[in-house]
């Protein structure tokens, strides 16, 4: 975020010493090799000091925090400058950390604004290669030894803050973190606040009664406590915290697109009002000093939505239950060791793009059933000749199957109705979604093809378009493909 000019290291200077640090790196041993480029971890905690009752009601932050990391992404700014790879490590990701009697990591770990205390290293995280093997980072499931415990990697920080959540990082991947950047819930919002908001994109309403979220299909520019809403929201649909690190990761997007296409790293005034309010408000590792911030802003000012690109870390079970401590993740062997290595490698982790233009998605209205996997019978309940066939024509055409001929109904009728067995009625509701107005009749035993009787009320079929679902973890897309259009 700041120029390589005078007057950026100007501002630079003017806030590097209200930057709060930590001692996220002091005494720690095994660390793997650096690497090509640098390599950032970005955290999010669920701190909220600072934030007003209101506040906390209106963005539905009640509660005790549990001062464990709300999102974990391994940033790579690749050595050319000319491109960042984001990967969401997913907080649940089943991990072995130290047990309070063998470790030796202050959870506080915070530092004086000038010098940083050393403190005594953790344990290798038990079950990973070791940094300097080739195979460091492959894998991806740690393995009982004695002296730890199973656990969440969220976890890690409550037990052993900054530092032991840097060491349970590398240990898993192999890859030597070279800064570490905290970010909370106030510091969030002021960020996105003195951005002047962040534009987000739906296809279909979002909404999530546990962090409050309520967003209109369509575009929507958000102030800072909506995009709070935004990032931690994971009961919007079933993708659960896969989709919550998708949105993060269209988010993070989005500001990058925003920062790298406006005015902040060109305009003086803009560029310190916004780079005093960033840096005061989150935490680094007592190494990232104004030069570190100015190779990276250097990097950003020459990024397309193209340049940045983003990736879940690849799983092998979605649900691995552990007693005490809930269902959690684990990581695909092969495949993240394959992701880790490109990222040690300074290599790309999104496959080139197509020489065609980018595939978008059919228009309509958004459903939950795919039209292709549903099968309707069209019947004219009125006295336009040729409406049933027109109509199971504009059906076709939106997506759905409709085997056979059209034909006339036995009597006509004033109401379309879709007759339908109950055992369907998800792809029932979709197919009322493309005739407005249609009265939906439960038909038990009538089997997986839907009936539908045109009345004379029939206008014209609405076309529809199934949900995007989320990406499978380990999908890699480019910042351009995440944006909104």
């Amino acid at each position: 975020m700041i120029t390589a000019s005078g007057l950026g290291h100007a501002v630079v200077d003017d806030v590097s010493g209200s930057i709060d640090r930590v001692d996220a790196f002091g005494g720690m041993e095994g660390r793997p090799h650096g690497t090509k480029g640098t390599n950032f971890l970005l955290v999010g905690t669920d701190g909220r000091d600072g934030l007003a009752p209101d506040e906390k009601r209106e963005f539905h932050l009640g509660g005790a925090p549990c001062h464990c990391t709300d999102t974990i992404m391994l940033v790579h700014l690749s050595a050319d400058h000319r491109r960042a790879s984001v990967v969401s490590i997913p907080r649940d990701t089943y991990v072995r950390l130290p047990d309070a009697s063998t470790l030796r990591i202050s959870p506080g770990s915070r530092v004086s604004r000038s010098t940083a205390g050393a403190a005594g290293s953790a344990p290798p995280v038990p079950g990973s290669a070791s940094p300097s093997d080739p195979a460091a980072g492959t894998s991806a499931v740690p393995t009982a030894v004695t002296g730890t415990h199973p656990a969440k990697i969220n976890q890690a920080y409550a037990l052993g803050g900054p530092k032991l959540t840097v060491h349970t990082v590398e240990q898993l991947t192999g890859v030597h973190i070279d800064h570490y950047l905290e970010v909370d819930f106030t510091s969030f919002m002021k960020a996105v606040d003195v951005i002047g908001g962040v534009p987000v994109c739906t296809v279909t309403p979002l909404k999530d009664s546990f962090t409050g979220l309520d967003l209109p299909a369509g575009t929507t520019t958000l102030d800072g406590g909506q995009a709070l809403q935004y990032v931690r929201s994971r009961h919007v649909d079933g993708s659960a915290d896969l989709g919550r690190m998708q949105r993060q990761q269209k988010f993070l997007a989005e500001v990058i697109h925003k920062m790298t296409s406006g005015s902040v790293l060109s305009n003086p005034l803009e560029l310190s009002r916004v780079a005093s309010t960033v840096l005061d408000s989150v935490r680094v590792d007592q190494g990232l000093s104004t030069s570190d911030l100015i190779a990276l802003a250097q990097g950003m000012k020459g990024f397309s939505p193209g340049s940045s690109e983003f990736v879940s870390v690849p799983l092998s079970v979605l649900d691995y239950p552990v007693p005490g401590i809930g269902s959690t993740v684990k990581w695909d062997p092969a495949k993240a060791g394959r992701l880790w290595a490109a990222i040690r490698a300074d290599q790309p982790i999104a496959p080139p793009p197509p020489k065609s233009a980018p595939h978008r998605p059919a228009a309509g209205t958004p459903v939950d059933v795919d039209p292709a996997t549903i099968s309707v019978r069209v019947l004219n309940g009125t006295a336009t000749n040729g409406l049933a066939a027109s109509t199971q024509k504009a059906l076709h055409a939106t997506g759905f199957a409709t085997p056979g001929p059209a034909t006339t109904a036995l009597v006509r009728t004033g109401r379309t109705i879709i007759q339908y067995d109950p055992r369907w009625d998800r792809s029932a509701r979709t197919l009322a979604t493309a005739l407005p107005g249609a009265r939906l009749q439960p038909a038990p035993g009538q089997g997986a093809v839907m009936k539908v009787t045109l009345g004379t009320d029939f206008t014209k079929v609405t076309p529809v378009a199934p949900k995007a679902r989320p990406q499978p973890a380990g999908t890699a897309v480019t910042g351009d493909q995440e944006v909104c259009a």
